[in-house]
């Protein structure tokens, strides 16, 4: 059992460091997507309505341990505060002066948020005594802390790990709900289960697939990742994506999950184009079709047919990874053939974060179609194959 922000007491008038994901896709200065700032509202509007004196911690990008103008947490304030509806301050640094004096000055139930952690070397550190000279530093700014950033529990990093063991922690509402509904997948799921995965790099889903192998009653490939499929089929893929180096597991992968009774699912046609780019003419093939100048975009209207039946009866589905290049209107239509499919099944339904998670949003569907969209794509799928994530063990109950 993860410990709970009930475990820390009485917080009114405690500085309480709260670790979220803001990490928002930014075109400029524009917030283009504000899905994982919603998401930290439930535990931020907990910690301000019990008088405590909040200090949001997160990294945006991924800046080199120095400033970065354009990996600034500067953009996030505004909207945190039109969400929250209040004004919310801001620190010009993670731990110097500014951010000493910001927290200073809160008042109970009022929020601020502090400079991007990764312009410290000290977050992402490759030593421990490094990262715990840093979490050292952001521990003295307050009296209790909260994980509440799912999207990175799975890096050892000084504001997820090592600041838990410094100060009284609890997991926040996002983290509770998100371990509670990828656990819902992972520990005798309702049956049919079935396992979508896409996206551009196999290597990325290997883990996942070894160990649905044994879980899973089907597993759908689709995206990028497919092509290494295809290829170790013996089919052509021209210039789509593919994984020399993986071929020979992908082929015992499938012998693996024909022994198991486990139902793998490939794509049967596929929309291929000689560039990649949004307004490279698209042309339908079968998989043993694929032009040796043309690469694939994504699957074809019989796949996306085919992956509809498949999860239409699905009593828990797990989705992970676009089914194309869904950025481009042409490209898009497997992905959102998927998302309806997903959204309109009757069993537990859950978006592994990622990609996926921007593709629900981008592409217009109504997160409440979905049992669950999770904010950490990474995250999800380790917590799927069974590994251990530092940023959650750390906050069981029998550690100190």
């Amino acid at each position: 059992m993860l410990k709970t922000i009930d475990s820390l007491g009485e917080l009114r008038g405690k500085r309480v460091l709260v670790r979220a994901d803001l990490n928002v896709p930014l075109d400029g200065t524009t917030i283009t997507d504000d899905g994982r700032i919603r998401a930290a509202l439930p535990t931020l509007t907990r910690l301000v309505e019990a008088g405590a004196r909040v200090a949001v911690i997160s990294h945006l990008g991924r800046p080199k341990g120095a400033p970065e103008e354009k990996y600034s947490l500067r953009p996030v304030v505004g909207r945190l505060g039109e969400l929250l509806g209040q004004e919310v301050a801001f620190a010009t640094d993670t731990v110097g002066s500014s951010a000493q004096e910001t927290v200073a000055a809160l008042g109970d139930g009022q929020v601020a948020v502090l400079e991007n952690l990764r312009f410290n070397a000290g977050e992402t550190a490759k030593t421990d005594e490094e990262r715990l000279a840093f979490a050292r530093e952001l521990a003295a700014l307050g009296d209790a802390f909260v994980s509440d950033g799912f999207g990175v529990v799975h890096r050892k990093q000084a504001s997820v790990y090592e600041l838990a063991t410094l100060l009284p922690a609890a997991a926040g509402e996002l983290v509770l709900r998100e371990v509670d509904s990828l656990r819902k997948v992972t520990d005798e799921p309702e049956r049919p289960f079935v396992v979508v995965l896409g996206g551009a790099k196999i290597a990325d889903k290997l883990g996942v697939i070894d160990a649905l192998l044994g879980r899973a009653d089907r597993i759908l490939i689709g995206g990028g990742m497919a092509y290494t499929f295809q290829k170790a089929l013996g089919h052509e893929v021209g210039l789509s994506l593919l994984d020399e180096s993986k071929i020979d597991v992908v082929r015992e992968y499938m012998e693996r999950a024909k022994a198991n009774g486990v139902e793998l699912v490939l794509p049967v046609d596929t929309v291929v184009a000689p560039e990649f780019s949004a307004d490279a003419p698209a042309t339908v093939v079968g998989v043993d079709g694929i032009p040796a100048d043309q690469e694939g975009m994504d699957i074809g209207p019989e796949t996306a047919k085919l992956f509809g039946e498949k999860i239409a009866d699905a009593a828990t589905v797990f989705w992970n990874g676009p089914m194309g290049v869904f950025e481009f209107p042409a490209f898009a239509e497997g992905t959102k053939a998927v998302a309806e499919k997903l959204g309109a099944a009757s069993g537990y339904t859950v978006v592994g974060g990622g990609d996926s998670a921007a593709a629900v949003r981008n592409l217009g569907f109504d997160e409440t179609l979905f049992s669950h969209i999770s904010t950490g794509g990474g995250a999800s799928l380790e917590l799927i194959e069974g590994k251990d994530l530092p940023g959650i063990s750390i906050l069981e109950e029998d550690q100190k």
